[in-house]
């Protein structure tokens, strides 16, 4: 790895509520305690992932929102960005680019992990939700001219949003990672967060939960000298 103690700010860029957790949440947990300041933005309002029929797609935002707070409590985080366009339907929009630029701006992460933006057709889930294609894509724009560069949204200049070049991004999920974070001293911390949205996983106790988080994490640290590990492809960008 590159010299991760130059580092010192984070920020996670992702569709819904809980993506983080099942997806990186060992490696912020590291990073928290180790001292990062670490910053949550979330792309959608969480409003459509329930099977219940007789909720209200704006009580299940509301629980999804205190849900995600809660977790990034137990975390640590700095604060957690609601950008709150719609459920299921994002796009990666220059609106949505616009709001994540604003954030990188605004917070100046060294590091921001994002998801892959395109289909791995593995099967199963492993198609993937176009939503997290469409945050990972705006994410990635955003990191990549739009917060580097002032001319671009001159509006958010005006506001005060000087531009921000980020030093590198780590994408979750990447069919060929190359950088693996050793999270085996927070998986604790990482089950916790997970926990914490208990709209999402109310079928499952934590001792499942436990289980099934250790199971993916030590198939990534097969070979690598770590008990669990959690696995990114890194992008590095010259300042």
């Amino acid at each position: 790895m590159t010299e991760e103690e130059k580092f010192s700010r984070g920020m996670v860029v992702v569709a819904h509520a809980d993506d983080a957790e099942f997806g990186c949440s060992g490696t912020v947990a590291k990073l928290c305690a180790e001292g990062w300041e670490m910053v949550y933005v979330m792309c959608t309002d969480g409003s459509k992932g329930s099977s219940d029929r007789e909720i209200t797609q704006k009580d299940l935002s509301s629980i999804r929102r205190r849900e995600q707070k809660n977790a990034g409590e137990a975390l640590g985080l700095k604060d957690v960005v609601f950008l709150d366009h719609e459920d299921s339907i994002l796009q990666p929009t220059l609106e949505l680019r616009k709001d994540i630029t604003r954030e990188i701006r605004r917070y100046q992460p060294d590091v921001l992990i994002c998801q892959y933006p395109m289909r791995t057709l593995d099967g199963g889930w492993g198609v993937g939700h176009p939503d997290h294609f469409a945050a990972g894509e705006a994410a990635l724009a955003a990191v990549f001219p739009s917060a580097r560069d002032h001319m671009t949204f001159p509006d958010l200049l005006e506001d005060g949003f000087e531009p921000h070049k980020v030093a590198e991004v780590w994408i979750m999920g990447h069919p060929e990672p190359d950088l693996y974070m050793d999270v085996t001293k927070h998986m604790g911390t990482s089950i916790k967060a997970i926990m914490a949205h208990k709209s999402q996983v109310k079928d499952r106790t934590e001792e499942d939960m436990t289980e099934r988080m250790q199971e993916w994490r030590r198939r990534r640290a097969e070979g690598r000298g770590m008990q669990y590990a959690e696995a990114f492809r890194r992008i590095t960008f010259r300042r």
